[in-house]
């Protein structure tokens, strides 16, 4: 009997040593790595959008544990903010979690002035650029198509840098010719017209027939241009 203990004993311990060599390790840099990773594979961005992860220091007093299984990660809460947890587990027996604060930037890109621009100018690639900005300092519909934008013009004095939106441009200003485009499934109608306000793109807008005189409601869908669905 005393010699099967011996045995058992021995076979314990070998296996404690097997498990203790086996079971992996983790340095700071490697969570800051594996948190960032999980980050970017499991929050989405908004098109051409980029992201800037910033991870919170692990408190130095924390003794990260060996674990013998893969770290496990994921985000408990629907996040809706640039503030999320990352909450890291280490799933096997003697079972280990962290939670660890991560700021999420998410940046897209966004036309601006070039410069300083007066009420009315006409947009042009020579006053305006695309820079990425971070989403959170955004404000209105943001415009992130040159090729959409120039031809429109501005609605107020617009400093250098200042984001090119729907509610700072009108596409169709009021007092200008407008193209209006009446169509169904089946066929399609051009006319010509006057803008009675300014539009911006998707805004519907009053325009008198210049042949007709009748006043009619169509959607801006691109520079002096109006749609009418049938």
């Amino acid at each position: 009997m005393n010699k099967l203990k011996i045995v058992i004993a021995i076979t314990l311990i070998y296996l404690a040593s097997i498990n203790a060599s086996s079971a992996m390790t983790f340095d700071r840099d490697y969570l800051y790595n594996f948190i960032k990773s999980y980050v970017e594979d499991n929050v989405s961005l908004p098109a051409r959008g980029k992201m800037e992860i910033e991870v919170s220091e692990i408190d130095p007093r924390i003794t990260l544990q060996p674990c013998l299984l893969p770290l496990t990660a994921n985000i408990p809460e629907k996040h809706i903010g640039r503030n999320v947890n990352v909450k890291i587990v280490c799933p096997d027996e003697e079972s280990w979690q962290l939670y660890i604060p991560v700021q999420i930037h998410t940046i897209i890109p966004v036309l601006v002035t070039r410069m300083r621009i007066s009420k009315g100018t006409l947009l042009s690639n020579a006053n305006i650029e695309i820079i990425f900005k971070d989403n959170g300092q955004i404000r209105g519909t943001v415009l992130t198509d040159p090729k959409v934008v120039v031809g429109a013009r501005t609605k107020r004095n617009l400093s250098q840098g200042s984001a090119i939106t729907n509610q700072n441009t009108c596409f169709v200003c009021k007092g200008e010719p407008v193209n209006i485009i009446a169509k169904s499934a089946h066929f399609e109608i051009k006319s010509f017209g006057i803008a009675l306000n300014d539009g911006s793109l998707g805004e519907i807008i009053s325009v008198r027939n210049s042949k007709s005189g009748r006043v009619v409601q169509g959607q801006v869908n691109a520079i002096n241009q109006v749609i009418i669905n049938l």
